[in-house]
């Protein structure tokens, strides 16, 4: 599903005409997928999560171990005339669980859940950086309009003051009409230095999510794919949704916990082989003179061992209670998550559909309120309107303007919102094909199966770009012609 391929649904424009080579909000998108320092710290976590399956077959794979001893017998009993002076011990052991109770089994199971559960976790982390990025993205085209629509108030009003002040030089308005206008202008000011504050942090928290700053942003494609009714997309965010599917792996994961802790209770049998040698160096029988011994030993067996717990002080039946416990913890968060879900799913619904009744309100609250003003000015020329009427029309026409930003910057969020709910804000989704995707089923293909014990990785370095050398964001605007 790609926003190139899908017929629009939303479509969002706002007040200025797009520039030449403005970036994308794919493009944003693109280098928030690569550079995210929390999508990409989410997938090492991820790769963490990957060893813990080969860590859980270990457990059930043989083992070896060689154990060599050198010591000096400085004090010897004074009857053992043969004690060796010295000696060297080496001895090899290798050791094969046969049979753990199931603990083993079923600890693998739970390792593999949790892979399943992680990898559902980063696509949701993913959805919502994606969701933050694009709200991040509509923030900064929504204050750029509000700071031209402030800017071009301020230099209408700074006409109309002129005006004001010429006619008033004549004598054909009073003072009054002047303070107004004064008044009116330096409010018209503030907002304006307001909005370029709301800019400029508009545009360093896009920054912080894409890792570089805007520049001439473009207005973003149509959302494909939005949901008829509220009931349909609760529905398919049940079915798709990334931090729910998490959530039941987790319980699978869980549940197996409790399998492996009653494997404690049950006989473990394990198979082994071990071979022992030892040389005194020369110094075995050293108090009796003219007796040859033999230096050396070596001894071998092989052999099964057979392990019963009888009584552990209890502790058996505390680690299940614990697994069973925190089995309980994993449904309830289920349960937690998928209300968390509905929600979202159900007020990201609400307000786009608001958002869209408000836009068509405000589009024509911006049309009347022009007319308006056209007429308010024509009457005053003529004396049946004084200057405050046509400073309240204009503020009343700015204001409808700055609804209909907003109301489009909304619009389009809780559309995304929307999608991200339903499980449909990854970037298998929106095409994001410039590269080669993450697939984190790739780690784990490459992890699970390893046996050697020297198998590393090389040393992680930093895969997000730093931000500390980006300039503090400032603002350059210039009036816009109504």
């Amino acid at each position: 599903m790609r926003w190139s391929a899908l017929a629009p649904i939303l479509a969002v424009t706002m007040l200025a005409a797009t520039p030449a080579q403005a970036d994308t909000l794919r493009e944003a998108l693109v280098a928030a997928y690569m550079n995210n320092p929390t999508l990409t710290g989410a997938r090492a976590e991820q790769r963490a999560t990957d060893e813990g399956v080969p860590i859980a077959l270990a457990d059930g794979r043989p083992n070896s171990r060689a154990t060599s001893i050198y010591q000096e017998n400085f004090l010897v009993n004074a009857n053992a005339f043969a004690a060796p002076a010295r000696q060297l011990t080496a001895r090899v052991e290798v050791n094969v669980p046969v049979y753990r109770g199931g603990q083993v089994r079923n600890a693998i199971k739970a390792a593999k859940e949790r892979v399943d559960a992680g990898q559902a976790t980063l696509r949701g982390t993913e959805s919502s950086i994606f969701s933050q990025t694009v709200a991040a993205y509509m923030d900064v085209i929504r204050d750029e309009a509000l700071v031209r629509l402030n800017r071009n108030n301020v230099d209408v009003l700074e006409t109309n003051l002129q005006a004001t002040s010429d006619r008033f030089e004549i004598g054909d308005l009073t003072r009054t009409d002047v303070a107004q206008s004064e008044a009116r202008l330096e409010t018209a000011r503030s907002d304006l230095e307001t909005a370029i504050s709301n800019l400029i942090r508009s545009k360093e928290v896009y920054i912080q999510l894409v890792g570089r700053p805007p520049e001439n942003l473009a207005p973003p494609p149509p959302l494909p794919g939005l949901p008829e009714d509220p009931n349909a997309a609760v529905g398919y965010a049940l079915e798709n949704n990334p931090d729910i599917e998490a959530a039941k792996e987790q319980i699978e994961a869980a549940e197996y916990d409790v399998k492996s802790a009653r494997g404690t209770r049950k006989p473990q049998l394990d198979a082994f082989a071990s071979g022992d040698y030892a040389n005194f160096l020369g110094s075995l029988g050293g108090n009796i003179p003219g007796v040859n011994f033999i230096q050396q030993q070596s001894n071998a067996q092989v052999g099964l061992s057979l392990t019963v717990p009888i009584y552990q002080g209890g502790r058996p039946g505390a680690q299940i209670r614990q697994a069973q416990a925190r089995t309980g913890v994993a449904i309830e968060q289920e349960i937690a998550v998928e209300r968390d879900i509905i929600a979202q799913t159900r007020a990201a619904y609400a307000s786009w559909q608001a958002s869209l009744q408000v836009i068509e309100s405000a589009q024509r609250a911006v049309d009347a309120n022009a007319l308006s003003l056209e007429g308010v000015r024509a009457e005053n020329s003529v004396g049946n309107r004084t200057i405050l009427d046509i400073l309240n029309a204009e503020q009343e026409l700015v204001n409808a303007q700055a609804q209909l930003v907003v109301a489009r910057r909304n619009a389009y969020v809780a559309g995304f919102t929307l999608l991200a709910a339903m499980g449909r804000a990854e970037a298998r989704d929106l095409g994001l094909d410039g590269g080669v995707l993450y697939d984190p089923e790739v780690n784990y293909d490459r992890v699970r199966g390893k046996l050697n014990d020297f198998a590393t990785d090389p040393d992680p370095t930093a895969e997000a770009t730093r931000t500390d050398e980006t300039p503090a964001q400032t603002v350059t605007y210039g009036p816009i012609d109504k």
